[in-house]
């Protein structure tokens, strides 16, 4: 049996991070998240870009934990907004805005935005850094809309917002399995996952 790997994910989002540690279920990983590190120094994400941020928050974790860190930056471009809320998408709204005033906040901003004009897409950055610096990137992107209301129960973040015309669906209203088959984060994950059977447990039959 192959020695646990130890990987560290830079995030206490705990939808984020159970959807991470569901796609990549079967491989001998022992799994810890930046919530068992409640003493890491806090990371500032003042990147201009999703991969810069994802760097800045691996690099801060691999050197206080001696580990390897799986680190993404994600979010939401809205095409009628010029790409925003992009890079600020967990706090739109403000520094510590909550899911829902940053969708009521994006909600306000496309009303009266006719169908046509409401294509969006989710955008996934994810590193794998090891603590001597070396690192590997993996990209995702899901294509959508902005919806015209909030629907659905599921997922966090704009997920109740976003609308994913090939399913009818928002992706509030999917199951996590549904999801996991089709996000940005998924496809990220799992190209991450296909490098870990390739290169770090080879042994292991897809």
């Amino acid at each position: 049996m192959a020695v646990p790997y130890h990987l560290v994910i830079a995030s206490k989002n705990r939808g984020k991070v159970g959807e991470i540690r569901a796609m990549l279920a079967g491989l001998p990983l022992e799994i810890l998240s930046l919530s068992d590190y409640p003493e890491a120094p806090a990371v500032v994400e003042d990147g201009d870009s999703f991969l810069a941020n994802a760097l800045k928050k691996a690099r801060s974790l691999a050197a206080y934990t001696g580990k390897t860190v799986l680190a993404d930056d994600s979010g939401l471009e809205v095409d009628r907004l010029n790409g925003a809320p992009g890079i600020y998408s967990s706090r739109y709204a403000g520094e510590d805005a909550t899911d829902d005033e940053n969708n009521r906040k994006l909600l306000a901003e496309m009303r009266g935005v006719p169908p046509a004009g409401r294509d969006a897409a989710f955008r996934c950055v994810l590193v794998l850094y090891r603590p001597d610096g070396t690192y590997e990137e993996f990209t995702g992107r899901w294509p959508g809309q902005i919806g015209e209301t909030l629907r659905g129960g599921h997922g966090f973040g704009y997920d109740p917002l976003f609308y994913v015309p090939v399913l009818g669906k928002t992706v509030a209203e999917l199951t996590p399995e549904e999801k996991n088959l089709a996000s940005h984060r998924s496809q990220a994950v799992l190209a991450l996952k296909r490098y870990l059977q390739d290169h770090v447990f080879p042994e292991i039959r897809r």
